[in-house]
């Protein structure tokens, strides 16, 4: 005897309700994954002071009437994102600034600067050191730790292709005199503060930080940290000296992290380093910087590297029939040549 379906006013068609059917739980959680992600509306602007093993601390309501302190940790979707020292950001959660406490970024903002490195030349993937900053503190030693012109020239590509605009601290000026090491670069007009090694020139360089926010890059030794103690009083960043064996400075600085100035603008400190890769620098951001060689070089044929060597170019001709000072095309080409050496 076959079997047969009931029919549908027969009592066991309820034999037939999905009801019954047997459903497994989503193992990852109880709602589908969706990308809408919620607008945040109430997240409030706040500003990277350092970032720590997962944990940011960021300054909430700057300048205003409830200015605080907070720790946050990112949203789950920034996860690929880096979120560095001098990032604007949006947070949510608990921005109280409690003991305790613990908000959420969810958005970086829109950054009008990025300071990078890579780790060697052949690298391209880049480092950011910092964001949003617009001067470049090169802090140098005239001796004991002696000055590496090529070091310095790296700083001034990273910040040529950033848009950061470059300032020069010469430390340990009554042990060495620096001016020697100077001439490399005294066609880029660049504002140099000179200073001894107990004597920092705080007054002259105060109103040069004034309404900007200024990072401070250095070798290891060169007085960079004891220079931020002297600029921000009370912050205490670890400082070193120079092994006298080697004439190398040993690291302290270990974090990057931002400070207010108490006469006006924002200083970050970062630690020292002995290399700066710059595998990711596109060279026609260098010639940018130089506006008046760069309106000279639109005449140069394509592809043209304008080095010393490079055939018919428009600022070798220049020079050579003094419409442009040589000092000056030396210097870029001496970039150039380290960007691409």
């Amino acid at each position: 005897m076959s079997w047969l379906p009931p029919d549908d006013d027969d009592e066991g068609f309820d034999a037939w309700d999905e009801s019954d059917v047997r459903v497994r739980p989503n193992p990852k959680g109880t709602k589908p994954r969706t990308k809408n992600r919620p607008e945040h509306g109430d997240a409030i602007d706040a500003r990277v002071l350092s970032v720590d093993r997962g944990r940011y601390t960021v300054l909430a309501d700057e300048n205003g009437p409830d200015e605080r302190v907070l720790t946050v940790a990112r949203a789950r979707e920034l996860r690929k994102q880096a979120i560095v020292t001098g990032d604007r950001v949006d947070v949510v959660g608990d921005t109280s600034g409690a003991e305790g406490s613990l908000g959420r970024i969810v958005r970086i903002q829109p950054r009008t600067t990025l300071l990078r490195r890579s780790a060697d030349d052949t690298d391209e993937v880049e480092r950011i050191i910092v964001a949003n900053a617009d001067q470049l503190l090169i802090v140098v030693a005239a001796a004991n730790p002696e000055p590496r012109p090529r070091l310095v020239d790296r700083y001034l590509v990273a910040a040529y292709d950033a848009g950061i605009a470059p300032i020069m601290v010469i430390t340990k000026t009554d042990l060495a005199d620096p001016e020697p090491f100077l001439r490399n670069f005294e066609a880029l007009d660049i504002p140099v503060v000179r200073s001894g090694q107990d004597a920092w020139p705080i007054a002259e360089l105060t109103p040069l930080l004034d309404g900007h926010t200024t990072v401070a890059v250095g070798h290891s030794g060169v007085g960079k940290s004891t220079l931020v103690n002297a600029l921000v009083p009370g912050t205490d960043r670890a400082v070193g000296v120079v092994n006298a064996v080697t004439g190398r400075g040993r690291h302290t600085s270990s974090s990057t992290v931002s400070l207010r100035v108490p006469t006006g603008g924002w200083i970050i400190d970062t630690p020292g380093v002995r290399s700066f890769g710059l595998g990711h620098v596109d060279t026609a951001n260098i010639l940018k910087s130089f506006s008046d060689l760069a309106a000279v070089a639109a005449d140069c044929p394509r592809g043209c590297t304008h080095l010393p060597d490079a055939p018919d170019c428009e600022l070798n001709e220049a020079v050579a029939d003094g419409r442009l000072p040589a000092a000056r095309v030396d210097s870029l080409q001496r970039l150039l040549t380290t960007l691409t050496g």
